[in-house]
C-alpha cells in the first residue's frame, strides 16, 4: 500500500488528534504517535493500514474471477483518499447516492460516477450539468424508474445542450425505488425514446439488498438481466457495452454469480457496488461473509475472508457501580442501528500490548457521549483504561467523524483520511 494515500495536504482539525498541530497526515505521519502510548486523544476512529490492504486485494481477486468490474459505492465512507485507494487497485469508477457527493468526489480527481439514486430537481440537475461542461472527460450515469423523472432530465438537459446518461432500475414490489412491472417499464423506455439528443440509455441496474431472502434477490437479478437482454435483443441501449450493474454488501456475490453469464459478452459490462467491503465490520457484514464463504466457491478459493479495519478506541471514564462501566464513547462516535460496538481489546497504559476484551464485555446502552459496559464485578477494569471496539455497519461510523488516522500493527499512526459528509 501506498503511503501518500494517507498523505493529504489538507489540514485537519476536530476529536481524535494529538496534542498540539494544526496537523496534516504528512506531519502525522512523521511524528509517528502511539495510541497505546496515550499520544491521540480519544475517542478516536482509526483504519488498520494491513487490513484496508487485504481488503482491497481480496475483492479486486473476486471481482476478477467473475469478469466482473468494480464500482464501489462511495457513501460509506465519503473519504476522497480510499476513493482513489479503490481507483488505483482497478476500481472502473465509484458509486455516490447524491449530486453533493457527485461534486466532492469529481472535485478529488474521481473520473468516472454512477449514481445509484435517481436525479430530481432542477438544483441537483444544474450540479451535474455544471461539472459535464467543465469536464467533458467526466463520466457519469444516474438510474431512472419514472417517465416523470425522465421528462424533467429530458427537458433540462435538452435545455443545456448536453446528453444524460441513465440506466433504468428496476424494483420489487413493497421495496425501495424502481419499476415494478411491465408497464411501467415500457412507459420508462418509451419516455427515453422522446429525448434521443437528452437523454441517452446506458445500461440497467438492480439493488438486490430489498429483496427480503435469497430467493428473493435471485428473482430480483433474473429479471434484472432478463431486462438487460430484451434491451439490447431489441437495440434500446445508446451505445454497446452497455452496463448490467447491482451489488449492495450483503449479496454481491449472488449479484456476481447471476450476472456473470455475460461476463464473455462483448455487448455487457457487469459493474459490481459493494461499498462497505473495503473497511468490513464484525456484524451484519461479517454474517454476510461466513454465508458466502460457506456457499460461494471463489470466495473459498480465494481464501480468508475480509477483515475489520474500522475500530474505536476509548477511554473507560468510570465505574460507578459494581458490574458497570461507563466509556467514553456514544451514538455521536459509532454507529448502533445495526448493533452496538463489540469490545476488542483492554489496555491498561503502561502495559506492552492491549489484551483480548474478555468475551462478557457488553456494550448495553448508549448515550450521546457514553456507552454503558457490562462487566463483571469482579473485573479488573479501572478508570483511564483503554479500550478498542469492533463495530457493525460501517457507513453510519464514518459519517461521525472529519478524519480518521490509519495505523499499523502496533498501534502507531502512519496517516490520515478525511471525509466529506
Amino acid at each position: 500500500m501506498q503511503e501518500n494515500y494517507f498523505q493529504e495536504t489538507t489540514l485537519l482539525a476536530g476529536k481524535g488528534l494529538p496534542a498540539g498541530g494544526p496537523w496534516t497526515p504528512a506531519a502525522l505521519a512523521q511524528l509517528a504517535p502511539s495510541l497505546l502510548a496515550e499520544q491521540i486523544s480519544l475517542p478516536v476512529a482509526v483504519l488498520s493500514q494491513s487490513a484496508l490492504q487485504h481488503n482491497l486485494d481480496w475483492m479486486r481477486r473476486f471481482a476478477e474471477a467473475y469478469g466482473c468490474q468494480l464500482a464501489p459505492h462511495g457513501k460509506t465512507t465519503m473519504s476522497p483518499a480510499l476513493f482513489r485507494m479503490q481507483r488505483d487497485a482497478g476500481a472502473w469508477g465509484i458509486t455516490l447516492a447524491t449530486a453533493a457527493q457527485t461534486v466532492a468526489a469529481h472535485a478529488e480527481g474521481i473520473q468516472r460516477v454512477l449514481l445509484a439514486n435517481q436525479l430530481v430537481g432542477r438544483g441537483n440537475f444544474a450540479l451535474i450539468a455544471d461539472l459535464q461542461a467543465l469536464d467533458p472527460d467526466f463520466w457519469f450515469a444516474c438510474v431512472v424508474d419514472s417517465a416523470a423523472n425522465v421528462a424533467a432530465l429530458g427537458a433540462y438537459f435538452a435545455s443545456r445542450g448536453q446528453t444524460i446518461k441513465v440506466l433504468l432500475e428496476i424494483g420489487v414490489d413493497g421495496g425501495r425505488t424502481g419499476v415494478r412491472d411491465d408497464a411501467q417499464t415500457q412507459a420508462v423506455l418509451q419516455e427515453i425514446a422522446r429525448w434521443p439528443a437528452a437523454v441517452a440509455l446506458v445500461g440497467v441496474e438492480v439493488y438486490e439488498g430489498v429483496a427480503s431472502d435469497e430467493a428473493g434477490v435471485r428473482a430480483v437479478l433474473q429479471r434484472a438481466l432478463a431486462q438487460w437482454q430484451a434491451i439490447r435483443d431489441d437495440g434500446g441501449f445508446a451505445r454497446l457495452p452497455a452496463i448490467l450493474s447491482g451489488a449492495g454488501s450483503a449479496w454481491f456475490d449472488l449479484v456476481a454469480e447471476v450476472f456473470s453469464v455475460l461476463a464473455k459478452d462483448d455487448a455487457a459490462q457487469v459493474v459490481l457496488r459493494p461499498g462497505c467491503y473495503l473497511t468490513h465490520d464484525v456484524g451484519i457484514y461479517q454474517q454476510a461473509a461466513k454465508r458466502i464463504h460457506v456457499s460461494n466457491p471463489v470466495a473459498r478459493e480465494i481464501g480468508s475472508s475480509l477483515q475489520p479495519a474500522l475500530r474505536l478506541w476509548a477511554y473507560v471514564q468510570s465505574r460507578p457501580e459494581p458490574g458497570k462501566a461507563i466509556i467514553g464513547l456514544g451514538k455521536r462516535d459509532a454507529a448502533f442501528d445495526a448493533g452496538f460496538p463489540v469490545p476488542a481489546l483492554h489496555h491498561c497504559p503502561g502495559n506492552d500490548a492491549p489484551t483480548d476484551a474478555p468475551a462478557h464485555w457488553k456494550i448495553t446502552a448508549m448515550m450521546d457521549q457514553h456507552a454503558f459496559l457490562q462487566v463483571h464485578d469482579t473485573d479488573t477494569l479501572q478508570v483511564g483504561d483503554m479500550l478498542c471496539f469492533d463495530i457493525s455497519h460501517p457507513c453510519l461510523t464514518f459519517d461521525k467523524w472529519r478524519h480518521l488516522l490509519v495505523v499499523d500493527d502496533a498501534h502507531s499512526v502512519v496517516g490520515a483520511v478525511s471525509t466529506q459528509f
